[in-house]
């Protein structure tokens, strides 16, 4: 069964919009670029589209030497860097891991106030900023994901659930509107195979590169947030309910560890 690389999705700052790109460099914690920034509270805790639906009107759109945020909304644009390196260091909190931050000048955090009516912060995760994962699954590095470095799903497992909501819509004589990939929010999608194929796989490998699949992806409302407009329905969380529940929760989708570099390319053959 040929199975390969659809696509390659970057999201620089955790939580906003992110990008695809046709090949992507894989570091120690994750592809390159990909949330090493997030906006945090007053406290120092990291903010997320589960408080601030906002958030995924807030775009990115990448360049040679950084990347542009631009909130659909209104069209303000900022101008952003890839990385920093000096700046006033702070703890932040992700989940329940705390680490140290660089913050980001004045003129940035209050921009973000602006655009999500909040009082925010953003911050950069330097190198020396290291945040381990669950040992439990796996041990590695992750930047300021959710907790592991990538998020790996099957297209079929997308065309399943439309599949299964449209069918359940007829039944009751509704209507159900196709869910787009990107309310999961994955790094890599993969094409060909059979819905859920990655619920089973342990290894894999894209083109050359080896991945591990580590733990499942639980879903929460973020999957009900249209990834322009920031509006949120019932859907398909209520769907996915129905038959993807496993205690309280609700999975999607699978974790995963990579090699500490390497390239994968859209189009790679993945060997399962």
């Amino acid at each position: 069964m040929k199975r390969s690389l659809a696509s390659i999705h970057v999201y620089p700052i955790k939580s906003l919009g992110g990008f695809s790109v046709d090949e992507a460099e894989l570091t120690d914690r994750g592809l390159k670029h990909d949330r090493r920034w997030m906006l945090v509270d007053p406290e120092g805790v990291f903010l997320t589209q589960r408080e601030h639906a906002a958030m995924a009107c807030l775009q990115i759109t990448p360049g040679e030497t950084g990347f542009r945020v631009t909130d659909n909304r209104s069209g303000a644009t900022l101008d952003l860097p890839w990385a920093i390196g000096t700046g006033n260091e702070r703890p932040c909190r992700v989940w329940g891991d705390h680490l140290h931050s660089v913050v980001g000048n004045d003129a940035w955090n209050a921009w973000f106030s602006r655009q999500l009516d909040a009082p925010v912060e953003l911050v950069f995760m330097p190198n020396h900023s290291e945040r381990p994962t669950d040992e439990t699954y796996a041990k590695g590095l992750t930047s300021l994901s959710d907790g592991f470095p990538y998020s790996i799903l099957s297209q079929a497992t997308v065309d399943d659930l439309n599949a299964r909501g449209l069918s359940l819509a007829q039944e009751h004589a509704g209507a159900w509107v196709d869910i787009p990939t990107d309310r999961f929010r994955p790094n890599l999608v993969i094409a060909g195979g059979n819905a859920f194929q990655e619920d089973e796989w342990k290894r894999i490998s894209i083109g050359s590169v080896p991945f591990s699949l580590v733990k499942p992806s639980a879903r929460c409302t973020i999957i009900t947030t249209d990834q322009q407009s920031g509006a949120r329905d019932r859907e398909p969380l209520r769907t996915l309910a129905t038959y993807r529940s496993s205690g309280n929760k609700v999975l999607f989708g699978m974790n995963a560890m990579g090699a500490p570099s390497g390239i994968v390319r859209v189009g790679d053959l993945v060997h399962v």
